[in-house]
């Protein structure tokens, strides 16, 4: 079974719900949260025996999205998650899968976690601000780059950001 949602996830999910998009959903930990709100959910992963006991709660599409094409180009959704993962050359790409008025709910490590765990290697930790940069043009509507301490300590940065609408 997997872990508990991502309280930031939680806090800052927009009401009513729509479609999401989970990427690298991993065993569901917030897919589960989000299907049982109400969301129409399609969670992308390439660890398809993790992904398995998803099926029925969601469209799950078993992809290597850093070796592979990106599944979503032409889809968009009323609200993109990203919780423990990044990849940098599909920045684009996530944000381009974001509706006008839509929703980033991104977070993942940052600088500072290879000072006391994993990930340790770069590629895998947020530059100070690099969310804000991710997100330049649209709502920040929260932000974090934080020091988490206590029973799974750890350096974090988190975004709550809404895509412009085109101008009328």
């Amino acid at each position: 079974m997997s872990g508990s949602p991502s309280a930031w996830l939680q806090r800052f999910a927009p009401n009513p719900p729509g479609t999401a998009l989970d990427v690298a959903c991993g065993s569901g930990r917030n897919l589960r949260w989000l299907a049982d709100a109400g969301w129409q959910v399609t969670g992308v992963d390439r660890d398809s025996a993790a992904t398995a006991p998803l099926q029925s709660l969601a469209k799950i599409v078993d992809a290597d999205i850093e070796n592979g094409p990106w599944p979503f180009r032409q889809q968009q959704f009323d609200l993109v998650v990203v919780c423990n993962y990044l990849w940098r050359p599909l920045f684009d790409d996530i944000r381009a899968a974001v509706k006008p008025g839509g929703w980033l709910i991104w977070e993942t490590f940052a600088d500072g976690q290879q000072t006391i765990g994993r990930p340790a290697r770069p590629d895998f930790l947020l530059h100070r601000g690099e969310l804000l940069q991710v997100c330049a043009e649209w709502r920040i509507v929260a932000y974090e780059d934080l020091f988490e301490d206590g029973v799974n300590p750890r350096f974090v940065q988190r975004v709550a950001a809404i895509r412009p609408s085109p101008a009328a």
